[in-house]
């Protein structure tokens, strides 16, 4: 039995789609497309194209890396109605998750290897394969490694999954690493368990998308500074490799908080997103920074995540209160065709989205499948932002509330719940509250409002539903709700 099939054939046993998924995700997909429609991308005949990584060149063609271990060139990706040209640049990688471009070449984060790749006689195709980076190990089909593009020093960052979701059995299976400019490998963080994509925020933070499992009840997005313990210690075995970073954190007890646990292991990183399981993802993969100038519509400077099972794309912004990181989450677009491994916006604004459904199940009906989102131009009535304030929070629109609704603290329905912080898989979502909105105020032009509460709970996650508010044309949210997660609030 190959490895393909063991791999999909054991991971449908174990993890069926739920009855609940079946449909609309958000019960909002026919009005979704009235904003922002999704155009196929032809894949040519014979090809089999699994995106796992997108970068843009400077000349505005799309690379596209592959499960299968090829990298193809896109050009007219933009194009009103596409029929792209593909070359085919490499061949005979190995799982493609990270892809970036400097110094006329490639830098290729494999499942092995961080590799450099160049066409060195400029006939179209690869002909130089040197490694940059391969002090990781690599042993099983769940170690995954992911890599960022650039960031301003040159520096590159790999998450690398662990070798099942309770083992590191390779080195520094389970951690993050930075690659310098000349070629050093630096481990900077323990503790992930299966990443889906590492990057930059808006404000160049870098962080990543861990997967729902063991210590994670839920997807979430975190934020990596050097020493940071991300939450499964099964990859504490490998300190004695790591000297730069003392010794390993105390081991977190079970069942606990992380607000409980962070008093204890001061190293370990709270999640800064929590995307509420099923409702938000099940299987978050790559993000990207939307820095379209206003091309894909009202969303600039926030976070676009694919999610593999579910086959839809949702939004994030994050902020840093009393020097940790937190945010919120909101749904965005639904019906995609198949599982979706990663997100780029193209030159003209478009978010291109890629996947595949080899290995676990999904929603989308097509095996492997390239399409992009485009704003129609129509402005949709939605939350834009929710951040907090040392009382409540404020949350901004993209179009403006109409004064009755948007002043009554009745239209603003609220709850809060956590999770367990445990060495279990997943886990329910527990010690739900429903806080009182005491004030609702909003502003002269309808764009904002800023309510509070009588209490804000540290380490829950504070669901919006916004049903009742109506815009100033009469007009209803097209997705009523979002979810913020408290780990600290203002002074």
């Amino acid at each position: 039995m190959n490895r393909l099939f063991k791999t999909s054939l054991f991971s449908l046993l174990l993890t069926p789609l739920a009855a609940e998924e079946v449909g609309d995700r958000w019960g909002t997909a026919d009005r979704e497309r009235e904003f922002y429609r999704i155009v196929d991308i032809p894949i040519p005949k014979g090809e089999v194209i699994e995106a796992g990584a997108f970068t843009v060149l400077p000349d505005d063609r799309i690379a596209v890396g592959t499960r299968r271990g090829d990298i193809f060139l896109l050009s007219g990706v933009d194009d009103p109605k596409p029929q792209p040209g593909y070359q085919k640049f490499a061949t005979g990688l190995d799982e493609i998750f990270g892809l970036s471009w400097k110094d006329d070449a490639f830098y290729v984060t494999q499942s092995g290897e961080l590799t450099r790749i160049k066409d060195t006689n400029k006939d179209g195709r690869a002909d130089r394969f040197e490694v940059v980076s391969d002090v990781w190990g690599y042993n099983t089909y769940h170690e995954y490694a992911f890599g960022s593009e650039f960031d301003p020093k040159g520096n590159l960052y790999v998450a690398l999954g662990l070798s099942k979701s309770y083992n590191s059995w390779e080195l520094f299976r389970g951690w993050a690493l930075k690659v310098t400019p000349e070629g050093k490998t630096i481990p900077i963080a323990s503790g992930l368990r299966s990443p889906g994509g590492i990057g930059f925020n808006e404000q160049g933070a870098l962080c990543y998308i861990e997967s729902q499992g063991p210590w994670n009840s839920s997807c979430s997005l975190k934020f990596i500074e050097e020493g940071s313990f991300m939450g499964h210690p099964a990859s504490y075995n490998w300190y004695p490799y790591a000297p730069n970073l003392g010794k390993a954190p105390p081991e977190p007890t079970t069942p606990s908080s992380i607000i409980v646990e962070k008093e204890r292991v001061p190293q370990l990183d709270p999640y800064a997103v929590i995307f509420p399981y099923i409702r938000m993802g099940r299987s978050l993969g790559g993000f990207v920074i939307n820095n379209t100038k206003g091309k894909f519509g009202p969303f600039e400077n926030q976070l676009f995540i694919g999610d593999y099972t579910q086959s839809i794309v949702v939004r994030a912004t994050t902020e840093q209160v009393n020097g940790v990181w937190q945010g919120a989450c909101y749904p965005f677009r639904e019906g995609l065709s198949t599982g979706i491994l990663n997100v780029q916006f193209t030159p003209q604004g478009r978010l291109l989205c890629g996947g595949t459904n080899r290995g676990w199940p999904v929603r989308g009906l097509k095996a492997y499948a390239l399409e992009r989102l485009e704003w129609t131009g129509v402005m949709p009535f939605e939350i834009k932002t929710v951040t907090i304030t040392p009382k409540g929070f404020k949350i901004t629109f993209t179009k403006p509330v109409e004064p009755k609704t948007g002043n009554d603290p009745a239209s603003y329905v609220m709850s809060t719940f956590t999770h367990r912080y445990t060495r279990g898989y997943g886990g329910p979502e527990i010690d739900q509250t429903t806080p009182k909105i005491t004030s609702a105020t909003l502003a002269k032009d309808g764009l904002s409002a800023v309510i509070k509460l009588d209490t804000l709970k540290k380490g829950h996650v504070h669901e919006f539903d916004l049903a009742a508010l109506r815009s100033s044309d009469g007009g209803e949210l097209l997705h009523r709700h979002a979810y913020y997660t408290v780990n600290e609030v203002p002074k």
